[in-house]
């Protein structure tokens, strides 16, 4: 049977068993090494978008980023989810760096735009992006189209991420003990860059989708 003509799930595990294969001539002490335990240095919170692979778009390999992510990349302030998470890899793992990661044409920020009925577990899941919309309806309503208000409200999502990391107990006592620091950023699908949002002035442009 031909690669293509493989169902999703085939391709998959023919993909590792290739993957294995030219990881071991490329470099076979990696997952020997992997295996005896890790060492990530980047907490890495992301989108479940497929389109955002953090390993790939960063070219880092397995075991340096530990990683959590959900329906538009969400951190609510007593999410058990997530709160474990940070528990762990800051707390445990004693990663060095923690990343949101934001990005364009995100389908929660969308969905977020307004109050369409997307289900139970979707509406409660997106209720503090949509809260966060309402809260800046007047900025997002001067923008041009709903690709721009999308951007924007992705961006705003980190920015208040990046409040909530900051002050969860563990990220404070890692920052204050190791000097651990906490950075957003938002990938452009179009041209699969990182913006860091630390880099650009307190009031930054808004990207206009391309």
């Amino acid at each position: 049977m031909s690669f293509a003509a493989m169902d999703a799930f085939e391709r998959v595990v023919h993909g590792n068993k290739s993957y294995a294969r030219r990881s071991a001539e490329s470099e076979p002490q990696l997952w020997q090494a992997l295996a005896k335990g890790q060492q990530p240095e980047i907490l890495w919170f992301g989108c479940g978008d497929s389109r955002v692979p953090e390993t790939t778009i960063c070219d880092c390999k397995p075991g340096d980023i530990f990683v959590h992510r959900n329906i538009a990349n969400i951190i609510p302030a007593n999410d058990l989810n997530s709160g474990s998470i940070i528990d762990y890899a800051v707390g445990a793992v004693g990663v060095k760096r923690i990343v949101i990661c934001g990005h364009t044409r995100c389908g929660g920020a969308y969905s977020s735009l307004d109050d369409k009925d997307l289900g139970p577990t979707l509406n409660q899941w997106l209720q503090p992006l949509r809260d966060l919309r309402r809260k800046h309806q007047a900025e997002l309503d001067r923008l041009d189209s709903d690709d721009q208000r999308a951007i924007r409200l992705a961006e705003l999502n980190v920015r208040q991420g990046l409040e909530v990391l900051k002050n969860n107990p563990t990220i404070q006592r890692a920052m204050a003990e190791r000097g651990v620091t906490v950075h957003g950023v938002i990938f452009d699908l179009t041209t699969c860059e990182l913006r860091v949002l630390e880099e650009e002035q307190a009031a930054p442009a808004i990207w206009h989708h391309r």
